[in-house]
């Protein structure tokens, strides 16, 4: 898979810019603040739908400017014309001139894996962020997944909605529908974690070349039965006014040496299992769809030592030697030369991208 064309319009810093890609490895040069990281943000909107910055849509728009519009020709098995357009007033999203009409046809026609700082917080951050971790990477691989996390945050917000309300009679369709689709969250996360737990320790392994072992293991909060659980918490959420159980509330436990990462890690080795997650993320896509994502790599390798960055080429390499793409973000004084001459360099500078001779 790789993107053999990107157009933006009115996208962050960018006014205009229609570029064409090869696949193989993108080094965007630039010093800070030009756009060199606007350009993976981008990517990764076609992608996911969503910014990796955590940002909402309003803050993407150019300034000024009424809306953002950002299209790609992606080129895999087949080739498709992608194109998302958002305003305050208008979103629009096609592929192939039609009219997306269910996410779940969307998903899946640009894979990327972004690696940046804001990692971290799959760490240090809540359980949120590792649940949305786990659910693209399931909305990635299962075509079924991504409407059924949908049917069942409709039938959460429905329910809190009526507990807020003490509407006991309403309650109990809404909560069949949310037993239902919450049984079958539960049993595709229990599948996965199976597969991506040891991928994650030896990524870990390679990144960091310790001792210590991690693990990941998958913690939710349905322990037996859910619609049993429900019940015995119903006076509690009656109370409370929401639903106090199901997989809304699940997370991941990463542990070095049988401790709790985000406590007792130091801040290296919190750095290398955000990697580690990243790669192992990486490396499923590619078990899965038989060929790598678009790997995007946001300023962190000048910020990693020899041995980290080493734990890298594999991937990059495979990214490579399939014709796929790797997109990463340096400054000219940082970017890591062990990365050798075949590459395409661009130059970064105000919002416009063009080829570094």
């Amino acid at each position: 898979m790789h993107l053999a064309h990107l157009r933006l319009r009115d996208f962050r810093n960018y006014a205009r810019m229609d570029v064409d890609f090869s696949p193989g490895f993108h080094l965007l040069l630039g010093d800070n603040a030009q756009g060199k990281t606007n350009i993976l943000e981008a990517i990764y909107l076609l992608a996911t739908l969503r910014s990796f910055r955590g940002v909402g849509s309003a803050q993407i728009v150019r300034h000024a400017q009424k809306g953002y519009f950002v299209g790609a020709r992606v080129v895999s098995q087949t080739q498709h014309d992608i194109k998302l357009f958002w305003s305050s007033t208008e979103r629009r999203l096609t592929k192939d001139n039609q009219p997306i009409r269910k996410l779940s046809d969307y998903f899946g026609l640009v894979r990327a894996v972004v690696f940046c700082t804001e990692d971290l917080q799959l760490v240090k951050g809540t359980s949120r962020i590792r649940r949305r971790f786990v659910d693209l990477l399931l909305a990635q691989t299962h075509p079924v997944y991504l409407p059924l996390l949908q049917r069942y945050a409709a039938a959460l917000r429905s329910r809190n909605a009526l507990l807020r309300q003490r509407n006991e009679k309403a309650l109990e369709a809404f909560t069949r529908e949310l037993v239902d689709t919450g049984n079958q969250l539960i049993r595709f996360r229990r599948e996965l974690l199976p597969q991506i737990a040891p991928l994650a320790k030896q990524c870990y392994e390679r990144i960091s070349g310790a001792s210590e072992q991690f693990e990941v293991t998958y913690d939710p909060a349905v322990k037996r039965d859910f619609a049993a659980e429900l019940a015995a918490n119903r006076d509690r959420e009656l109370a409370m006014r929401i639903t106090l159980i199901g997989p809304h509330r699940d997370d991941l436990q990463l542990r070095l040496d049988n401790k709790s990462a985000a406590k007792f890690a130091s801040e290296g080795q919190k750095r290398s299992i955000a990697i580690a997650l990243k790669m192992t993320q990486a490396e499923h896509l590619t078990t899965i769809h038989g060929a790598p994502p678009i790997l995007l790599i946001d300023d962190i390798m000048g910020e990693l030592d020899a041995r980290r960055r080493a734990a890298f080429l594999p991937l990059l390499n495979r990214a490579q030697h399939a014709r796929s793409q790797v997109f990463m973000t340096c400054t000219e004084e940082n970017w890591p030369r062990e990365l050798g001459r075949d590459l395409q360099r661009w130059e970064v500078v105000k919002g416009e991208l063009r080829p570094k001779k």
